[in-house]
């Protein structure tokens, strides 16, 4: 029997300790029942956290811990996925080979929607994977060499959601440890609706707004982005904005090997799963993390593209898949727990619980939270057998 996972995200790092959770449990040998993972590399890449300086730090090692755990690591990127044979093919260093399953996990994860806007490719920066973010402090970097005109240390953000939030709250900060504490930044987050952080609600907004005034970030609301050249960006008010660093953090859509799987996906590319998270009317399939659109609970809430649902969504795919070769039964995912921790800069954190997202926590208090979550919460577990495969229990990841 062989369990292959696609992804070594958060989603397919706790479908991997999770299947083999529930392998163990059962005393069944890795001769038995094969868990392969298939990635470029044996790393989990700490994306909620590439807003920060220094990227190239923001990786996890996990090889010891795939080792550790039984789990066989098979380097390469999964370019098709054939699902009448059950088999994918594999692209690594500039061969192909071929994987057959007898269930499979797809948890590729996501990406960022890039618009056909002119300009966007050749002067956009992002902090949507390991390589964007390190392009974009290097760039940040670099400006240290320019002359202090024509935008220099301005700073465009757009999109006006978490990620760009915590993009632009962070760089006043960033500017001023490259540029001297005296330059005076400009940052201005460009948001299409008429209110910042639009899927946050009313609540929590007016603590949002009130960082932003501190940290001295701009806002263009209900305004996009035109188009980029050299000088900066044109909104669709008209406004041109002169800047050097224009950051697009605007949407993400689910990697497009989702589409290879012949089964209905939402508008964001995600597969729709049962609550086992299953791909329905596709046999030995289950999607999970952001590959998946799948039901918190029975109030209609589903799970967003985040890592505290990916870990979890994760934990409770690779249980199944595994569950259904050993023949025991599934559980079916939910997760009616559901904070948010939002890093607001020099502003501090904020955090809220709940759908209906109740601010808890503000300021520095909320600011520990969050830098506990960021180093702590969300590493893989330590490379120890009998650790990982508990920190996998499909009902106990992130419950908060």
């Amino acid at each position: 029997m062989r369990l292959v996972i696609i992804g070594a995200g958060f989603a397919g790092m706790y479908a991997a300790l999770s299947a083999a959770r529930l392998r163990d449990i059962q005393g069944v040998s890795p001769d038995e029942f094969e868990i392969a993972l298939v990635a470029p590399e044996p790393t989990l890449v700490v994306r909620p956290r590439l807003y920060e300086p220094k990227p190239e730090t923001l990786t996890a090692p996990l090889l010891d811990v795939l080792k550790a755990i039984d789990v066989v690591y098979v380097q390469g990127s999964a370019e098709t996925i054939d699902t009448k044979s059950r088999s994918l093919q594999i692209a690594a260093d500039g061969k192909r080979k071929s994987l057959s399953y007898d269930r499979l996990v797809v948890a590729t994860g996501s990406r960022l929607f890039r618009p056909n806007i002119p300009g966007l490719a050749e002067h956009g920066f992002s902090v949507d994977s390991l390589d964007d973010a390190v392009a974009l402090d290097k760039h940040l970097h670099g400006l240290a060499k320019r002359p202090a005109m024509n935008g220099r240390d301005t700073v465009v953000v757009a999109g006006g959601g978490f990620t760009g939030i915590e993009a632009a709250t962070e760089m006043p900060t960033r500017l001023r440890d490259i540029l001297g504490k005296d330059v005076k930044t400009r940052v201005i987050i460009v948001e299409r609706n008429s209110a910042i952080a639009p899927d946050m609600g009313a609540g929590p907004r007016p603590v949002i707004e009130n960082a932003l005034r501190k940290v001295g970030v701009e806002t263009r609301l209900g305004a996009g982005v035109a188009s980029l050249d050299a000088s900066g960006v044109t909104l669709s008010s008209g406004e041109h904005i002169e800047a050097e660093t224009v950051i697009w953090a605007a949407g993400i859509r689910a990697a497009p090997l989702t589409a290879q799987i012949p089964a209905e996906r939402d508008n964001f590319g995600r597969l729709l799963v049962d609550r086992d998270l299953r791909v329905p009317g596709v046999q030995g399939v289950f999607a999970t993390g952001d590959a998946a659109r799948a039901a918190c609970d029975d109030d209609g809430n589903y799970a967003l593209m985040s890592c505290q649902h990916a870990t979890r969504m994760g934990a409770f795919a690779g249980n199944n898949a595994a569950a259904e070769l050993l023949g025991v039964a599934t559980r079916p995912y939910h997760q009616k727990a559901y904070v948010t921790c939002l890093d607001l800069g020099d502003a501090g954190a904020l955090f809220t619980r709940g759908w209906e997202r109740k601010v808890e926590m503000v300021g520095d208090v909320a600011k520990k939270t969050k830098q506990e979550i960021n180093t702590v919460w969300i590493y893989p577990p330590k490379a120890e057998r009998a650790a990982a495969l508990a920190s996998a229990d499909p009902e106990r990841v992130t419950n908060l």
